[in-house]
């Protein structure tokens, strides 16, 4: 009997190689794609002139001195990526308890966002306002009693956000997980005449170890005392984490954002289909960390692994993804026009 003709039975003519026979047929029936459009490229901020520091736990990322970033996101907008978010290294001696310099209207971050608007005013800047970067022992808020405390830690940073959409921030994301910031921030944007400064809400921020690169980059590995188990999610808990969201949509979150990446394409899926606002996903720097040493000991193929990853954020419902690879993905895919 016909070999062919007993395929054919079994699979009643539908043969789904068919569609993949060829290149062009591939690509005319590919569901998700890559673009530059895609991308937010997270930066690290130090103080001085004239520095680019190389950060060991992440190779091929930098810290960067303002007036040396500026360069940079000159080159990220000549790519044409939509947006920069910024995080910064300040000196240890203005870290304390509380926080405090998050509140001065010339901090570090504050400072490089109203360079990168005078020189790079095409590019979006997308500021944080936990208080992680600035308190002497490494957490998102303010530390009482050995307990982050919750409203006063919002009142600080509302404060912080404001000042941050002065210096001409286009996006505030609130990173530290906090209860009733979203609408907090927003009463208090709004109040201050920024009803147009956007809120990408770190919605669904999970309690990873796919952060430790990270915290070298800012330098608070070393100060951190305790855990974040008791204001970021457990990897456990997909349903809480869709709840926390639904809260940031009720109080007005413009976007939401789920943080790490690669480990929670479910999550973006589920929020993605349950709110339908803009989600986003940030790839972290365990999972850049990964591809890179991975690739660096000639165990995977880096450029594949780096666009295979960010198109599945794509699959998974993701309208953008803030990546330490934005730029040599802007790159890759400009040199393949």
């Amino acid at each position: 009997m016909d070999k062919t003709h007993l395929v054919d039975e079994i699979t009643g003519h539908r043969r789904m190689r068919r569609n993949r026979k060829a290149d062009w047929t591939r690509r005319l029936v590919q569901e998700n794609r890559l673009t530059v459009d895609d991308l937010i490229w997270p930066i690290f901020i130090v103080p001085g002139t004239g520095i680019v520091d190389p950060i060991t736990a992440m190779p091929g990322v930098n810290r960067m001195s303002v007036d040396k970033a500026v360069e940079a996101v000159k080159e990220a907008a000549d790519l044409g990526i939509p947006a920069i978010a910024t995080f910064p290294d300040i000196e240890m001696e203005l870290r304390d308890e509380t926080g405090s310099n998050s509140l001065v209207a010339n901090n570090l971050i504050n400072q490089a966002t109203a360079a990168f608007k005078k020189a790079v005013p095409n590019i979006g800047v997308i500021t944080d306002v936990a208080l992680d970067p600035f308190t002497s022992h490494g957490h998102d808020g303010i530390l009482r009693d050995g307990i982050i405390v919750n409203d006063e830690t919002v009142d600080q940073i509302v404060r912080a956000a404001v000042m941050q959409a002065d210096a001409g921030a286009d996006i505030i994301a609130p990173s530290e997980m906090m209860d009733g910031r979203i609408g907090a921030i927003r009463r208090g944007l709004d109040a201050s005449g920024h009803q147009d400064v956007g809120i990408m809400s770190y919605a669904t921020k999970f309690s990873s170890g796919f952060y430790g690169p990270y915290r070298e980059a800012i330098n608070t590995s070393g100060l951190l005392k305790g855990d974040k188990n008791s204001y970021y999610i457990s990897p456990a808990n997909g349903t809480e984490a869709v709840r926390d969201a639904a809260l940031d949509v009720e109080e007005g979150a413009d976007m939401l954002m789920v943080k790490p990446g690669i480990a929670y394409l479910d999550i973006c899926w589920r929020i993605k289909e349950a709110f339908g606002l803009p989600v986003f996903a940030y790839q972290v720097s365990g999972e850049y960390t990964q591809i890179k040493a991975a690739a660096m000991n000639g165990w995977i193929d880096g450029d594949r692994i780096m666009m295979e990853t960010l198109l599945c954020f794509k699959r998974a419902g993701c309208d953008g993804i803030l990546s330490y690879f934005a730029m040599d993905v802007a790159r890759k895919l400009a040199k393949n026009g």
